[in-house]
Parts: C-alpha cells; sequence; structure tokens
C-alpha cells in the first residue's frame, strides 16, 4: 500500500532531494518524469534526501508518454494553481497517483488536458506576487493529507 508522488521535470535538486525524503519516510513511491534539470549526482540532491536513499521506491522515466503506460486503473491527480477544487476536496486512494509540475512553468498544457477532471490546489491567497508554494512544501502538504485520509497506513 503507497502514495504515488510524481514530479513533471523538475528542475531544483534541494526540492527533489526533500520529496525524495518525504517519500522514503511515508513510504511513497517517487516518480521522477525527465529531462531532470539537474543530474541524479547531484551533491544537493544526495544532501537534501540525507541518508534516506537506500529507504526510497524510485522510477525515472523519459518522458510524459512512457510514465502514462504505468499508471494503469489507479487514480491520478494533478496539483496546479489552475483550478478551483482544493486538495481536500477529493478522496485519495491506495496506489494513486499525484502529479506536482516544475518549480517554474508548473504542468504544460497537454497534462492538464489529460487530467482535467482531477486537478486539485492548495488554497492560497488572492495576491499578484504569491504564485505559488515552494515544491516540496506543496508535495508534503498533499502527501499527509492523502495519507491521513488512507488512515497513514504503516506508520506509527
Amino acid at each position: 500500500m503507497s502514495l504515488n508522488i510524481v514530479l513533471f521535470e523538475p528542475e531544483i535538486p534541494q526540492n527533489t532531494g526533500n520529496i525524495a525524503r518525504t517519500c522514503a519516510a511515508t513510504g511513497s513511491k517517487l516518480h521522477l518524469i525527465k529531462p531532470l534539470g539537474f543530474s541524479v549526482n547531484d551533491k544537493y540532491l544526495k544532501r537534501a534526501g540525507l541518508d534516506y536513499w537506500n529507504l526510497l521506491n524510485i522510477t525515472y522515466y523519459e518522458d510524459f508518454e512512457e510514465f502514462k503506460k504505468t499508471t494503469g486503473n489507479n487514480k491520478v491527480f494533478i496539483s496546479t494553481t489552475k483550478e478551483s477544487r482544493f486538495y481536500t476536496d477529493v478522496t485519495y486512494s491506495n496506489e494513486c497517483y499525484i502529479i506536482f509540475g516544475k518549480e517554474t512553468k508548473g504542468l504544460p498544457d497537454y497534462v492538464h488536458e489529460e487530467y482535467i477532471q482531477n486537478r486539485i490546489k492548495i488554497p492560497m491567497i488572492q495576491q499578484v506576487n504569491a504564485r505559488s508554494l515552494n515544491l516540496a512544501n506543496s508535495v508534503n502538504i498533499v502527501i499527509y493529507e492523502a495519507l491521513r485520509q488512507l488512515g497513514f497506513p504503516q506508520m506509527i
């Protein structure tokens, strides 16, 4: 039983390292869709993930099309600022996928079109200069809501 956290073309190694650490600590699987904005040997990526890398279940994909072939019948959500439905307004299921976009541009239109009915957002104040939250923080917010709904499986 686990959640699937998907990062679409992540750009900042420290964010991906922090997310990897969260996935390891929660038993969630991490999926990275290329191209990545850093090397997987990057010292900042490794430092942010600390010594959790051996606990991590991670899969790399060459592109979005390759990733799509792996989801099967599992529910897929996309986290975006372009939605009115909050991340707390949906029901997460075991093995569901939650996709987060790249730090500078979010998700491209073709990903939005693919999952238009399953978009979620984290609420924020209406302020032109408050465009979005940090990627690692966003993943943490959503993953813990999903885990709460699932009863924090295999967690103490």
